[in-house]
């Protein structure tokens, strides 16, 4: 029984239903907590005969007395029925009463599932664990809905010490603090930090989706991102990497990937799973390689450069390779980037040598600094806008250099000798 809701009757008439002789039908209002419901009162009166502060007939009504009698009586049953409701349900509601006045059974709605913030978590992953494998979400992409479940975990530990809390209960500053808890407390850079608040505010969303809250506290929120400076190795470095020479093979496994990754700008996930078949013959007939980038399933189609094709026939009955139907000998991810360490230490670079660092260089080194088109090179790297093309692809001076002479050049061959009126005087 709740005892602190608000309960209240209005009688009044529905001039919109006025009758043909002048009669308008009386209406029963019943409002409770603010919410209302309607029924007819089964009574009609003439309009002039109404008193509206009064919700009664007035004294011009011949039957007033009888008809003010009928409603009080009307009244007295709705508060009444109103009153046995409440000693059966914890919430009234005012279709409640109206049903209960017309003597029908209203049909009861389905049962609001009040979930908790892990509760409504555990189903977010069940959800996308179900995508993942039907092939729509990446494993690496499931794998980061872990990790934040566990930070959220940690969060709310250290500081509600709680272990869990009601969906209601989250307000935007919960995201706003979470933010802040991983960038303070834990060290976490800023971009990865909005990441993880990216994916928070989907696992609210996915609540609202579900029924469990009206809203997404979190809707205002704005993952914002900073700029970051790409790496990628100048030519001269591309160039020490190449020229090493190895008597363990480890490194010359993971430097021949790298120096593949430079030539072709394919991410980790994307050479790890390239296989022979993945080679073809191109519409210009030489050898490319065809293949959908993981990341994004765009086509990623890259015809093989000379050193990209001399690492693959390199390795076409190379023992791990054919017993594996692998394209090149690729590590797991950690072992990869510790050798790359090693690979940057003997090439004299300081750079810290990624896979990522390897298609940037693709990007720029390769491509833009020999004046392949960077729509071209959006193509190439697969990318749904240019816009993250142009974020990887970066200018670098000897690029700024090459276009500039070819274009004093041109000017020097096609602009017109100037000469100053002063200087024709003084050859005068």
């Amino acid at each position: 029984m709740n005892l602190d809701q608000t309960f209240s009757i209005l009688f009044r008439l529905r001039r919109e239903k006025k009758t043909s002789d002048g009669l308008v039908p009386i209406w029963i209002r019943v409002t409770v907590d603010g919410q209302r419901a309607e029924v007819a009162a089964k009574k009609k009166i003439l309009e002039e005969h109404w008193d509206v502060l009064t919700s009664r007939a007035n004294s011009l009504c011949p039957n007033a007395k009888i008809l003010n009698d009928y409603l009080s009586n009307v009244e007295a049953e709705i508060t009444k029925r109103y009153n046995i409701l409440l000693t059966t349900k914890d919430v009234v509601t005012a279709e409640d009463v109206k049903h209960s006045l017309r003597g029908t059974k209203k049909a009861a709605p389905p049962p609001v599932l009040k979930k908790s913030f892990f509760e409504n978590f555990k189903d977010f992953t069940a959800f996308h664990e179900a995508r993942m494998k039907i092939g729509e979400l990446s494993n690496g992409r499931f794998k980061r809905f872990g990790v934040l479940k566990g930070k959220c975990e940690t969060f709310l530990n250290q500081l509600y010490e709680r272990q869990d809390i009601s969906l209601e209960s989250v307000q935007l500053g919960f995201i706003a603090q979470f933010q802040h808890y991983m960038r303070t407390v834990q060290s976490i850079g800023h971009n990865t930090s909005m990441k993880y608040a990216k994916d928070l505010k989907q696992v609210m969303e996915f609540a609202v989706t579900m029924g469990h809250i009206g809203t997404n506290p979190f809707e205002s929120f704005k993952c914002t991102n900073k700029p970051v400076k790409r790496v990628f190795l100048t030519e001269d470095e591309l160039t020490r990497i190449i020229n090493l020479q190895f008597s363990i093979p480890r490194l010359q496994e993971v430097r021949d990937v790298f120096v593949f990754c430079c030539f072709t700008g394919y991410a980790f996930k994307d050479v790890h799973s390239l296989a022979p078949a993945n080679v073809t013959i191109g519409i210009d007939r030489n050898k490319w390689i065809i293949h959908d980038r993981h990341k994004t399933d765009n086509a990623e189609n890259v015809p093989l450069l000379p050193m990209a094709l001399q690492i693959v026939e390199q390795y076409s009955n190379y023992p791990y390779c054919v017993a594996n139907d692998k394209l090149l000998p690729v590590n797991t991810n950690q072992r990869y980037n510790g050798y790359l360490k090693e690979l940057a230490d003997l090439a004299g670079i300081t750079k810290n040598l990624t896979t990522h660092v390897a298609r940037h260089t693709f990007a720029t080194t390769v491509c833009l600094t020999n004046g392949v088109p960077i729509e071209t090179v959006q193509k190439l790297l697969a990318h749904s806008s240019i816009r993250t093309t142009q974020i990887y692809a970066q200018i670098v001076p000897i690029k700024i250099s090459t276009d500039m002479r070819e274009l004093t050049e041109k000017l020097t061959l096609t602009a017109p000798q100037f000469v100053t009126p002063q200087l024709k005087q003084a050859n005068a």
